[in-house]
């Protein structure tokens, strides 16, 4: 497991605090600024105040850990979930919250998997990055980090207004486990198409109460962190051939398959697609089906292209999206080897990343 830097306490209230909050730094280009030579490297977060010198008005403690090697989030893998998970479960009843800081471009795959590995959380979690470094004039990150710790202390008749894992970008907060990254040139970078907002942040920040997961104050935090990697993602397209599935679906040791599907789970019903799926579901190979649509949801039977998938077993994802699909088998998968408790699993909610009808 990677290690970390020493934690760096950061006073940053001018009264006495009100809440303490743990920024977790794994890389990405928030915490980026430009060198002598024009290079963009990870700055020093003791000096943060000063690339942010509002925070001093937020009336919180602030402690920083930092990757002790910050990471392109490209570069993210079940372990890097596995250290995040540790800090925030080794540390959790130290903070009345956690705001994780991580590259834009798989921090839905992350943002999931930990929404996935904290069991009965009652504390927020909140995810934020940035699209510009900090160093930049026109960086969107201060105002994400700004708004991602106010939120992460945010507090109701003295609970936490959030209470499960969230991520805060240009003015809204989504789910963690319903978000998708989008966009890749523009600040609105995250979208939530199956469920709603958390909340939007403008003049104040307005809570979507009736969409965020309840407060359990009394059931204590359990930390799930076995992944397995043996996984894919089987993404469909008109024309899709034999030997691809078959390539696919004959890797040694192949435990699970995310199969993006057309539709509401639609698929090509050749005989032998689903020749070989029914194979490689018979060798105990878990066949999840997502759909390739942002919105809505698979509905196996629907039409006759899904009624053999539900014959022959692939199991239906619902309205998961891909991010959530995949951590959340890896981590079932690294904890159960029991079939018929992998399909409940998978078919059950864990915290809200599904619905049920």
């Amino acid at each position: 497991m990677k290690a970390y830097s020493k934690v760096e306490i950061i006073t940053s209230a001018i009264k006495q605090p009100e809440s303490s909050i743990l920024i977790i730094y794994t890389g990405g280009t928030l915490g980026m600024v430009h060198d002598k030579n024009g290079a963009l490297v990870p700055f020093d977060f003791s000096s943060i105040l000063d690339h942010v010198p509002s925070l001093r008005h937020l009336e919180l403690n602030l402690t920083v850990i930092s990757f002790e090697n910050p990471i392109d989030s490209s570069n993210i893998n079940p372990s890097d979930w596995q250290l995040i998970g540790q800090i925030i479960y080794d540390f959790y009843n130290e903070f009345d919250g956690f705001v994780v800081l991580h590259g834009t471009d798989t921090m839905s795959f992350t943002a999931s998997a930990l929404s996935f590995m904290l069991e009965n959380l009652n504390k927020p979690v909140v995810f934020t990055g940035a699209q510009l470094p900090i160093s930049s004039l026109r960086s969107d990150a201060r105002e994400n980090l700004i708004t991602a710790l106010e939120i992460a202390s945010s507090k109701k008749d003295g609970k936490p207004i959030i209470s499960e894992v969230a991520i805060y970008f240009d003015y809204v907060l989504l789910r963690a486990n319903r978000s998708k990254k989008v966009e890749s040139l523009h600040f609105d970078a995250f979208e939530s198409e199956n469920y709603p907002l958390l909340a939007e942040a403008g003049v104040e920040i307005n809570y979507n109460e009736a969409v965020i997961m309840p407060f359990h104050s009394e059931k204590e935090v359990i930390l799930h962190n076995k992944f397995d990697h043996r996984v894919v993602i089987l993404k469909l397209y008109p024309g899709i051939n034999a030997e691809a599935v078959k390539a696919i679906i004959e890797i040694p040791g192949l435990r699970g398959i995310v199969m993006e599907t057309f539709g509401s789970g639609n698929a090509p019903t050749s005989s032998w697609f689903i020749e070989l799926l029914e194979e490689a579901i018979s060798r105990d190979i878990v066949i999840l089906n997502v759909s390739q649509c942002p919105g809505g949801r698979v509905v196996q039977g629907r039409y006759d292209t899904s009624q053999q998938l539900q014959k022959i077993g692939v199991i239906e994802g619902a309205d998961l999206t891909m991010e959530a699909a995949i951590t959340k088998m890896m981590l079932i998968l690294g904890e159960e080897q029991d079939m018929e408790n992998i399909r409940k699993r998978l078919m059950d909610p864990i915290s809200g990343e599904l619905t049920q009808y």
